[in-house]
């Protein structure tokens, strides 16, 4: 089985790039490789002709979206047509990434794979349409929706994540406000990347939502990583609407992982043993 890895040196690439490394990979860095960028995307791919094109190449800049849709649909949808085509035509299954994102959180407990989208904003936009692409021009692939992703890479294009955006806030004695009511999973990448090890292997095909199990506010999180540490830290909880962020975020966007235990997937630890051992393999806890 030869695996294609578009976004090798990216969080979720970086952890996927760990957990196959025993198998026949081939790592794709960006911007060397840019799925945009369609003719030398498809010369790449059919030289290498792999069985499996992993892809978590994404623009996720969630309010840049907002003033930059064109580029938005560009990456996360377009793109993603085309690189559906280009499997199809190699005869290769696609696992693809998108968000809880595509949910408005009006439902107000976990979203499941059969529930109806509702993108509240461009980002999400784009990432629905990438994953209509997905599914109306495939029928061998996995489209995987997750949560609240951190890795020990940090995310390309941000150069970190949440857990350490705010560890670095705090270094710098800078003030920390965290809106307390958007309701998520934090997911770690090297877990996730682990189940999609596994779900690569069962040739069960189709959506799935994979995130750490358990739900928390974006500042729970924030002081559950602080309490972990035994440090004391003063966060500053604050809405959405004083956050005052460009793009809209559904308030509760929670995904339970129904197909994933339906098909006897390994199960997910909760989000808080989670983020314990990222801090642990940071060197923040012992």
């Amino acid at each position: 089985m030869k695996i294609a890895l578009i976004g090798a040196d990216g969080q979720l690439g970086s952890d996927l790039l760990k957990t196959l490394k025993d198998l026949d990979l081939a790592p794709l860095y960006y911007p060397e490789f840019d799925i945009t960028e369609v003719l030398e995307m498809n010369a790449v791919l059919a030289a290498l002709s792999p069985d499996i094109v992993i892809n978590t190449a994404a623009y996720h800049k969630v309010d840049e979206c907002e003033d930059n849709p064109q580029r938005a649909f560009a990456v996360n949808a377009v793109a993603v047509r085309e690189l559906a085509l280009t499997c199809k035509k190699l005869n290769a299954v696609l696992v693809h990434f998108s968000t809880d994102y595509v949910f408005d959180g009006k439902k107000g407990s976990p979203y499941v794979e059969d529930d109806v989208p509702n993108p509240l904003n461009a980002y999400a936009v784009s990432k629905m349409a990438g994953e209509c692409f997905v599914r109306n021009t495939l029928e061998r692939y996995y489209l995987i929706r997750t949560c609240g992703l951190y890795g020990v890479a940090g995310c390309w294009g941000k150069g970190t994540n949440f857990v350490d955006t705010v560890l670095e806030l705090k270094r710098r004695g800078k003030a920390i406000s965290v809106v307390n009511d958007q309701w998520v999973t934090p997911t770690s990448t090297s877990e996730l990347a682990h189940k999609i090890r596994e779900l690569i292997q069962t040739e069960q095909f189709g959506l799935y939502h994979l995130t750490n199990e358990g739900k928390c506010t974006w500042h729970e999180f924030a002081q559950a990583i602080f309490s972990l540490m035994n440090l004391p830290v003063s966060i500053k909880s604050v809405d959405s609407a004083t956050y005052g962020a460009k793009a809209r975020r559904p308030a509760f966007s929670v995904l339970e992982n129904k197909r994933a235990k339906r098909i006897g997937l390994s199960p997910f630890s909760n989000w808080k043993d989670a983020l314990a051992t990222y801090l642990r393999h940071k060197g923040h806890i012992s």
